[in-house]
C-alpha cells in the first residue's frame, strides 16, 4: 500500500483549511453550540480530498488488516469508495460497508449497506468528524449485535469534545488524521 509522505497530509489539511473551516455561530449534531464548524464532506466529496484522505486512511490501517471498513451515514459515504477503488488499486482490495440511522423499510431491511460482513469479522470504523463520538456509538452497536469486531475508529477531524473518551468505553480506540486544535492555531 502506498504510504502517504506528509504531502499528503499538507495538502489535505489546505483543502480543510480553505474549503471546510467555517467561523460563526453553528449547532452541532451533538446539539452544542460552536463558534466554528468544519464540514468535511465539501473536502471528502471533492477528487482530490477523496483521493487524500483514502490513501491516509489506507496507511492507518495497513497493519490492522481488517476484514472491511466503513462507518455511517453521511460521513463515512465519501471515503469508502475512494478507500475501495484504492485498496483495488493497489492489489490489496478491502470491502466497505455503510451504516444506516435505522434498518431500511423495504427489502431486506438491513442496516448494514455493502458486501456481508461475516460474523465474528472484523472492521474498522469511520467517519469525517467525531464530536461526542455518538455516530461512532452508534454505529459500535449495530456492529456488535452483529458480532463484529471493531479494531479502531479513524476520523478525519477530532473536535476533542469527548467521542475518544466515548469510545474507549467500548474499547475501540480512536485516531484521527487532524485535531481541532490544528485548525484552531
Amino acid at each position: 500500500m502506498h504510504t502517504p509522505i506528509t504531502a499528503d497530509k499538507s495538502e489535505l489539511f489546505r483543502l480543510l483549511k480553505a474549503q471546510a473551516f467555517s467561523k460563526g455561530k453553528f449547532i452541532l449534531s451533538s446539539g452544542k453550540e460552536s463558534d466554528f464548524y468544519l464540514d468535511a464532506r465539501l473536502v471528502t466529496l471533492s477528487a482530490a480530498g477523496a483521493f487524500l484522505t483514502a490513501r491516509i486512511m489506507l496507511d492507518m490501517i495497513a497493519q490492522d488488516r481488517p476484514d472491511a471498513i466503513g462507518g455511517p451515514t453521511l460521513g463515512a459515504d465519501p471515503m469508502v469508495g475512494a478507500i475501495a477503488s484504492l485498496s483495488h488499486q493497489a492489489g490489496r482490495p478491502i470491502n466497505t460497508f455503510i451504516i444506516r440511522k435505522t434498518p431500511k423499510a423495504h427489502g431486506k431491511q438491513q442496516q448494514v449497506e455493502g458486501p456481508r460482513l461475516e460474523e465474528g469479522g472484523s472492521v474498522v470504523i469511520i467517519d469525517d468528524v467525531a464530536t461526542t463520538g455518538k455516530a461512532f456509538v452508534e454505529s459500535i452497536e449495530v456492529l456488535q449485535k452483529m458480532n463484529i469486531k471493531i479494531k479502531k475508529a479513524i476520523c478525519v477531524i477530532d473536535r476533542g469534545e469527548g467521542a475518544f473518551e466515548a469510545l474507549a468505553k467500548y474499547k475501540v480506540p480512536l485516531e484521527s488524521i487532524f485535531t481541532l486544535a490544528e485548525f484552531l492555531k
